[in-house]
């Protein structure tokens, strides 16, 4: 017995170093390829301005009964009956902690979809370091890559994640994020109903706000199988097998868009934004959803569908 529990172990670890490897190996065009889907966003990306403390002017607003008198800019207002206040922009970096699920499920790639999901996982997220690093932010990755504030903060992001052994085991632990940062999953979520609620409830009732994208193979969603079919589970090696899959298609469908639904709603409904997004659309659509999420464009985030 003792023998079997060392075998497992060994194999296990054996596989974990595997897939680290092939990793690494993916990391350089995956951020060749996110520098390059991030320059056809970039023209749109405008910071993400907010009122606060600084000396960088950005825009004119009616003055609210209470204020102080002296926030009143009265060059301004002598142009009209009306009251104007001076609003600067926020200028303190903020801390963005970006997570994207690198465990074996994120393999998978169909003919139908144009990469696997781990790619563009990989894909969006360092695009989403390269963008917010342009824009003064900080990045990190729970467990992996602590806050940084630096224009190459991609890169470096992407050098911890080729040096990590393994990927992160199930969801990130959201435990020491301060409320003033901000949070983006990115994954198949392709876990138990509630393991999602799970790992993003406790931040959101902290006042962390997030941001969750699915990704998934245009196959899951479709179910394009016939005749016998074997499926095999990455993560557990468990196997099933179908003698006539396109009997079990239209019911497959149905429970897999209404997973979806139930899952969307309620990341919705703890003030998370929630975007699935295939593998056949392009990576630059997900990013300017994400984009206009973090800008605080609401309608922006909407479910791509075929």
């Amino acid at each position: 017995m003792a023998a079997r529990g060392q075998l497992t172990q060994s194999t296990t670890r054996l596989d974990a170093l595997a897939r680290a490897r092939q990793r690494a190996a993916l990391l350089p065009d995956c951020l060749a390829e996110a520098r390059r889907v991030a320059n056809t966003v970039i023209a749109g990306w405008h910071g993400r301005r907010k009122r606060g403390i600084g000396e960088t002017f950005w825009q004119f607003r009616p003055y609210v009964d209470g204020e102080s008198l002296s926030r009143i800019d009265w060059r301004r207002s002598a142009r009209d009956d009306s009251l104007y206040v001076r609003d600067r922009e926020w200028e303190a970096a903020h801390t963005i902690w970006l997570w994207a699920d690198l465990s074996p499920s994120m393999h998978f790639k169909s003919d139908l979809g144009l990469v696997s999901k781990e790619s563009r996982a990989l894909v969006l997220l360092l695009a989403a370091a390269e963008l917010l690093s342009r824009s003064g932010e900080r990045i990190a990755f729970p467990g992996v890559l602590e806050p940084v504030a630096s224009r190459n903060a991609a890169e470096r992001l992407a050098m911890a994640l080729s040096l990590a052994r393994s990927g992160p085991a199930g969801m990130p632990d959201l435990g020491r994020i301060s409320r003033s940062s901000e949070v983006v999953l990115i994954g198949d979520f392709l876990d138990e109903a509630d393991t999602l609620e799970g790992c993003i409830a406790p931040a959101a009732r902290r006042g962390i706000r997030g941001h969750a994208i699915e990704v998934y193979d245009p196959a899951e969603e479709t179910f394009p199988y016939s005749g016998r079919t074997e499926f095999r589970d990455p993560e557990t090696g468990a196997k099933l097998v179908a003698g006539r899959a396109e009997t079990v298609a239209a019911d497959y469908r149905r429970v897999w868009l209404a997973r979806r639904e139930a899952m969307g709603a309620e990341v919705r409904r703890l003030g998370w934004s929630f975007l699935p997004h295939r593998t056949d659309r392009p990576a630059s659509e997900a990013l300017a959803a994400l984009h206009g999420r973090l800008s605080g464009v609401p309608g922006v985030m909407k479910t791509e569908a075929r």
